[in-house]
């Protein structure tokens, strides 16, 4: 597990060097994607399906991602895009396409179809997190 948490800090906060975020938020950048995988993990390893702990990941990435970016002023890409990198299922869809080149096609499209679904998890995830907090900010406007 500690292992797990530090390289998806270190891959968070690498991401955000080259997506060239500013030097004083690398930090914050790592925190987002480690806690993000964490939760990824954690539920994955309680025999949750990959697909929910994923959209639940990203869900939480994308609402660290706006606290972040009111306390550090910060537009809230930075923490997001930075954040949801552990999450993206790159070697899956590797593999994949490698199926597809070995004429596998059936193992293919499986994967396939599995790398969609967390992908789209991962932009529901980040969907329903703006939409909450759209609604939070309505309400409170209200009040």
């Amino acid at each position: 597990m500690i292992a797990q948490l530090i390289t998806s800090f270190i891959a968070s906060a690498a991401f955000g060097i080259i997506f060239n975020v500013p030097k004083k938020s690398i930090m914050q950048c790592g925190f987002v994607g480690m806690v993000g995988w964490m939760l990824y993990y954690a539920l994955v390893e309680t025999d949750f399906d990959s697909v929910f702990a994923t959209l639940a990941a990203a869900f939480l990435v994308a609402l660290i991602s706006q606290t972040f970016a009111k306390l550090y002023k910060t537009p809230i890409i930075i923490f997001n895009v930075s954040g949801i990198i552990p999450l993206v299922p790159g070697g899956m869809a590797y593999d994949a396409m490698r199926h597809f080149v070995s004429n596998d096609y059936s193992t293919a499209v499986q994967l396939a179809a599995k790398v969609l679904m967390l992908s789209g998890a991962i932009a529901m995830g980040i969907v329903f997190s703006e939409v909450m907090n759209q609604v939070v900010k309505k309400y409170n406007k209200s009040k």
